[in-house]
């Protein structure tokens, strides 16, 4: 008997029946927050174009308090000597004689010096230093994507939730303007406007002119967002929740701005840091066209620009325009894999 009440007593223990405690109190419930941040950090990829964009902003932003040795303008002028060697060939009763020469020039400036401990990646063609006009460069590069993929997505948000919620003839409208932006051609505009910029009387300072184009570009740039937008607002305005809303009198700002965007809101997150890409490219190929920063400022598309009036450059000093060039990659693959994992953590059908 007594042998019978232990085993009664084991069985207790390891299957307790009398517990109180409610099942759903047992299980731990992650938030959707967290379950996106989970699902993120899980793709290697993803991690890899985090840490791909966060030590560019810390190459570029804390870079230069870090490398105080050389400023953005400021020249080498600790001058440097260039040989030049100049052969005359001369006959002497039939035999040919060849005359060496060899002068040297004394010059102000350090210009294409190579990579050494005075100069991490050498100087370009002016005496500028190529390590510190990257970090400069880039802060250029990067603010100016930033601020044009934000006023894209700003300008879409509202002109997009104004015509999806409002249909009829404001939608007819919008829509309309966003199809003759679509149809107008950006490059050829950028240049009209650059070469307007470059007129005297508007005394434009070269380092800002890159923002005002750019700024122009977000202009006409934002049909795409705002047609996102709308579409996404179609299909939510018919849910219960916006019926609900409706029944209790809220106004419109407060429908379109708190109920219907902060639905479209994981669409655009991703669509944002993809396009960021695309504005760097975009960027960096006005700068190369010599239509953004002039010098002697820099941006990574200036710097690669040099490439395409000095040949010498593009074959035998590559540490002027590949260190511009691998910048932009990096840059351009960081947010397109962050993109890409962003994407598949907001998926709601992804596998959790």
């Amino acid at each position: 008997m007594e042998e019978l009440n232990n085993n009664s007593n084991e069985v207790e223990v390891q299957n307790p029946v009398d517990n109180d405690i409610p099942h759903d109190k047992s299980v731990r419930l992650m938030s959707p927050t967290r379950m996106v941040v989970r699902r993120f950090f899980k793709s290697k990829l993803s991690i890899v174009g985090l840490i791909m964009v966060l030590s560019l902003f810390a190459f570029c932003f804390l870079g230069p308090a870090v490398y105080t040795q050389w400023g953005e303008i400021e020249l080498d002028e600790s001058g440097k000597i260039e040989y030049a060697i100049a052969e005359t060939t001369y006959e002497v009763d039939g035999v040919e004689y060849t005359l060496r020469q060899t002068t040297e020039t004394e010059l102000k400036d350090n210009f294409l010096a190579p990579p050494s401990s005075e100069h991490l990646l050498g100087t370009d063609n002016e005496g500028y230093d190529i390590f510190v006009r990257l970090m400069y460069g880039g802060r250029i590069s990067l603010i100016v994507s930033f601020l044009a993929v934000f006023l894209i997505t700003l300008l879409g948000v509202i002109l997009g939730g104004i015509a999806g919620y409002f249909g009829g003839a404001i939608d007819n409208v919008i829509m309309r303007i966003c199809d003759i932006l679509i149809c107008l051609p950006g490059v050829p505009i950028l240049l009209i406007i650059s070469t307007a910029l470059d007129a005297p009387e508007y005394n434009i300072d070269s380092q800002y002119r890159i923002y005002l184009l750019m700024a122009f570009l977000s202009l006409i740039s934002w049909p795409g967002t705002a047609r996102l937008v709308r579409g996404q607002i179609l299909s939510l305005s018919e849910q219960e929740y916006m019926v609900a809303a409706e029944a209790m009198g809220y106004s419109v700002p407060r429908k379109i701005f708190k109920h219907l965007v902060p639905n479209v809101m994981p669409q655009l997150i991703v669509q944002m840091t993809l396009s960021l890409g695309s504005m760097i490219l975009y960027e960096a190929t006005l700068s190369y066209l010599n239509l953004g920063v002039k010098a002697p400022y820099a941006a990574w598309g200036t710097m690669i620009n040099i490439i395409s009036t000095n040949q010498d450059i593009l074959q035998h000093h590559l540490n002027v325009w590949v260190p511009a060039g691998v910048c932009i990659v990096i840059a351009v693959l960081g947010f397109n894999f962050v993109g890409d994992g962003l994407r598949d953590a907001l998926d709601p059908k992804a596998r959790r």
